[in-house]
C-alpha cells in the first residue's frame, strides 16, 4: 500500500489550501484516515481523523478552521485548511489504518511522504 499526499505550498496568513492523500495497492479496507503534522523542532501531532463511518475529531488548535473528509470510492482523504496562521507551518502527513485481509481485524499503519505547508505572515 502506498499513500501519495499532495496540495501543500506557500500561502499567506489567512489563506486556504486543500490537501489530498490517495492510496494505491492491494488491501481489504481502510478504517481510520488521518492527517498529522510536524513543525521544525517539534514532535508529530494529530491534526484530524475520520473514521470509516465519517466520524471526525480535530486538534483544538484547528477546530473551526480545518475540515477533514474522505472519498471511499477513491481511497482518498482530504484536508481543507482555512484561515491559515503562521503556527500551521509544518509538513503534513496522511495516515491510514488498513486491513490487509478480510480474515483478520488486524490493522497496519501506512504513512504518506508528507506535503509541506508554509504560511507567511
Amino acid at each position: 500500500v502506498q499513500l501519495q499526499a499532495s496540495g501543500g505550498g506557500l500561502v499567506q496568513a489567512g489563506g486556504s489550501l486543500r490537501l489530498s492523500c490517495a492510496a494505491s495497492g492491494s488491501f481489504f479496507s481502510i478504517n481510520d484516515m488521518g492527517w498529522y503534522r510536524q513543525a521544525p523542532g517539534k514532535e508529530r501531532e494529530l491534526v484530524a481523523r475520520i473514521t470509516s463511518t465519517g466520524s471526525t475529531n480535530y486538534a483544538e488548535s484547528v477546530k473551526g478552521r480545518f475540515t477533514i473528509s474522505r472519498d471511499n470510492a477513491r481511497n482518498t482523504v482530504y484536508l481543507q485548511v482555512n484561515s491559515l496562521k503562521s503556527g500551521d507551518t509544518a509538513v503534513y502527513y496522511c495516515n491510514y489504518k488498513v486491513r490487509r485481509s478480510p480474515y483478520s481485524a488486524y490493522e497496519t499503519d501506512y504513512w504518506g511522504q508528507g506535503t509541506l505547508v508554509t504560511v507567511s505572515s
